[in-house]
Order: C-alpha cells, then structure tokens, then sequence
C-alpha cells in the first residue's frame, strides 16, 4: 500500500512539475494589438480593392489573415482560390456571386459579421454595392488565385444588384 501510495504521489508530482515546466520553458509571446485605423490598407494600382496583411503572408506556408476593403462599386471579376479562404464581413453589404459569369442580378448580399466560406477551387466574383465593404479573409498559404474566362463588367462598374 505504501508503495502505490509513493507511485501515485510521484506521478502526481511528476504530471504538475512537468507540465509547470512546459510551460515555464516556452518562449514569452508577443501579443499583436491593431487599432482598426491603423491597418495600412495596399492597391496594387493605387484605385480599386486594396489589401491589408494582418498576419503571415499569402504567398508562405502557414496560416494568414488579411483585410480586404472594397470601394463604393468596385468588384473582382470571376477567379478561384487553390485553397480555402474563410471571409468575415466587417464593415457594410458584400455582394457576392458564383460561376463564371458576371450577373449582378443572381448576386448574395452578405452583411456586416456574416461569414462565407470559399472553397478551393470555387469560381466565384465579389465586391461592393453602394457603400464601402471590409471584409477579413483566413486562410492557410500558399495560396493561389486564378482569374476565369472573359473580364465581366469594367472594374470599378457594380451596378445595384436588383
């Protein structure tokens, strides 16, 4: 009895010093606090849709957070994602369509902390109606995106979808 006692009281002891230890020896953390004005948002063509990387990056392994701010009336035309990318709307109406071709008509308003998920390999097109939309996208890099038959309607033309 005294010897189960011992054995209990040594695992006991073992499980807490151990796991103290574990914890004890990892790294300090660094928490990341982003004010929702300081995100420093990028357009590839200073007009248009621009991009935020809030952590990881797009183009690596790992997992990545982006912003993606869309302009009263600007889309993207028809693409895909190699990966999964999973949206949360932000700020305002995202207007969201499927399959290759634009019809404003057949687009889903997704409102402000709704979420959508966009399969690899889905064709799809999004943007905005008459108000500015945030819109915050996870997902895990590398990640691909790859535009689908003939440009639709001009970038920056989003008519109100009736």
């Amino acid at each position: 009895m005294t010897k189960l006692r011992f054995l209990l009281a040594g695992a006991a002891a073992a499980a807490v010093f151990g796991q103290t230890s574990r914890i004890g020896a990892e790294p300090e953390k660094s928490f990341v606090y982003t004010p929702a004005d300081e995100v420093q948002f990028k357009s590839p063509l200073g007009i248009g849709p621009a991009q935020a990387v809030l952590s990881g990056d797009p183009s690596k392994p790992g997992v990545y957070v982006v912003r993606v701010r869309f302009p009263p009336g600007h889309h993207s035309n028809p693409h895909f994602h190699s990966r999964d990318r999973h949206a949360v709307v932000i700020k305002g109406i995202w207007w969201n369509g499927v399959g290759e071709e634009l019809d404003f008509k057949k687009a889903r308003p997704v409102t402000a902390g709704s979420y959508v998920l966009h399969p690899a390999g889905g064709v799809h097109w999004d943007g905005a109606g008459e108000e500015e939309v945030v819109i915050q996208i996870t997902g895990e890099g590398p990640v691909e995106t790859t535009p689908v038959g003939a440009p639709g309607a001009p970038q920056g033309y989003w008519p109100k979808p009736k």
